[in-house]
């Protein structure tokens, strides 16, 4: 009886460690901000990936809904000059035994209008 005592707790001890990483799309262009198309040829890819994510806390329950379009802003924003991403990737994270969270990431390669870039 104590050994199933003991491989209860700890199943349930590593079940409220895990978490889930789901993937939800891959993308080749995307954006949630006003591009100027007529400028498309210009745009210049850039070298390095980056990432955005929104996250919400969870105490017992979800304390918001986290939005995928913000976390794609967040990506945009991180680079000067930056219209949107390319070769891509959407995200929802989740983890919660009590306390956690929800996240919804956005990674990728910024697509750069060098006529938006201040010199």
């Amino acid at each position: 009886m104590k050994n199933l005592v003991k491989v209860t707790a700890s199943a349930a001890l590593l079940l409220s460690l895990t978490g889930c990483v789901q993937r939800i799309t891959d993308f080749t262009v995307i954006s949630s901000k006003n591009m100027n198309l007529s400028n498309a040829a210009t745009f210049v890819r850039d070298d390095k990936r980056v990432e955005g994510d929104d996250t919400k806390a969870v105490i017992i329950f979800p304390l918001g809904i986290p939005n995928a379009k913000e976390a794609l802003d967040n990506a945009i924003q991180t680079v000067p000059g930056c219209v949107g991403l390319v070769d891509g990737v959407l995200e929802h994270e989740f983890f919660a035994f009590v306390f956690g969270y929800v996240k919804y990431r956005v990674k990728g390669t910024c697509l750069i209008d060098p006529t938006l870039v201040k010199k």
